[in-house]
């Protein structure tokens, strides 16, 4: 069905601003925003098809909030109320609740607990806790994060994501690091194996035998994984591990190898082996920005699946656990798919730096 003989919305200058406060206060649910915004655009004379476009939500959805806006005016965009037991809890202080959690914090404290600001609403820890869920809201938790200082920042993630979304004909893509430091630990008693209801437990103190460091070059196409054990990652140790991955290559390809910018990787005997390898080039991730190289993942996979529950007690032990753990994977190995554009990267990075940039922060 068209959006022929649409009704316009028209808004009263009061209504405009409320619905403005709900499409931009954090505090609003994302579905009443949504309901917003698109009464909002409805009210600059677009139809339907133009609004879910412009918006990213289905034409019946628009559809749907543009004819209760109409009959309902601002109340037609509210929740209608669900059978059951009558809430207790008022709007205010579910609003008072979100507010204080998004934009203040207890006096000498980081954060709130759902104790002490239960305290400060005067409703239950309990109602706190339903109210933080329904939200998303989770006041205890917290990531970290680092924009790069990379002044060819752009440039290296179209380069690097490229690879990965349209890899060059003729031509095979690794992704590459190394994982230095791998010890090889032993707890200093048996580790007790899991039975009904209680978990595998071990001993928290260990005994160290060594390291290894493990060069790894994932191929993004097919997920195996050229793989060399080293006793330090030096310049001339890199080198080496490039004629590996040159020798398991089939002959002809263009290799492209993606790294980070470890000056080990820049050192005058790559460059001249570089020279004399002209099939091969180098692309270097942005500074700070490991999670760019898909063999992050994979060691992440090999922390997880090998090494923290791992007990070696001896360096040869390790060795023999990192090569029969690499075997099996590359007998199953299956890629890992990236799906994020270089743009949709970049707009998340500009996020970011928005909300840094925002008074208070």
């Amino acid at each position: 069905m068209g959006d022929t003989r649409l009704e316009p919305v028209v808004l009263s200058e009061a209504e405009r601003l409320t619905l403005e406060n709900w499409a931009r206060r954090r505090s609003t649910a994302q579905g009443l925003a949504v309901r917003a915004r698109i009464v909002l655009a409805c009210a600059n004379g677009w139809n339907n098809t133009v609004v879910a476009a412009r918006l990213d939500v289905g034409r019946d959805t628009v559809r749907r909030w543009r004819t209760r806006f109409l009959r309902d005016r601002l109340d037609g965009l509210v929740d209608e109320p669900r059978p059951g037991v009558p809430r207790t809890i008022t709007d205010a202080q579910v609003e008072e609740v979100v507010v204080r959690t998004l934009e203040e914090t207890p006096s000498a404290g980081t954060h709130w607990s759902k104790r002490e600001l239960a305290k400060v609403v005067g409703i239950s820890p309990a109602s706190v806790l339903r109210i933080w869920h329904a939200f998303g809201l989770q006041p205890w938790r917290t990531e970290t994060f680092k924009i790069s200082p990379d002044p060819f920042l752009i440039d290296k993630i179209r380069d690097v994501v490229g690879l990965y979304l349209a890899p060059p004909a003729n031509a095979v893509v690794f992704a590459v690091d190394e994982k230095p430091q791998i010890q090889a630990l032993e707890r200093t008693a048996p580790v007790l194996p899991m039975i009904p209801g209680v978990p595998e437990r071990r001993s928290f103190d260990y005994v160290r035998h060594g390291t290894i460091d493990l060069f790894a070059a994932l191929n993004t196409a097919t997920g195996k994984v050229i793989s060399k054990l080293s006793a330090q990652h030096r310049a001339v140790d890199f080198r080496d591990f490039l004629d590996e991955i040159d020798r398991q290559t089939e002959p002809g390809l263009a290799v492209h190898v993606i790294c980070d910018n470890l000056s080990a990787h820049k050192a005058p005997v790559v460059h001249k082996w570089l020279l004399a390898h002209s099939h091969f080039q180098l692309h270097f991730t942005p500074t700070y920005s490991s999670w760019i190289n898909q063999v992050e993942r994979w060691f992440a996979e090999l922390e997880r699946r090998c090494l923290e529950r791992g007990v070696f007690c001896s360096l040869d032990d390790l060795k023999s656990a990192l090569e029969d753990w690499i075997k099996v994977w590359n007998d199953a190995a299956r890629p890992f798919k990236w799906t994020k554009t270089a743009d949709q990267i970049l707009d998340r990075i500009g996020r970011y730096c928005d909300r840094i940039s925002e008074p208070g922060h």
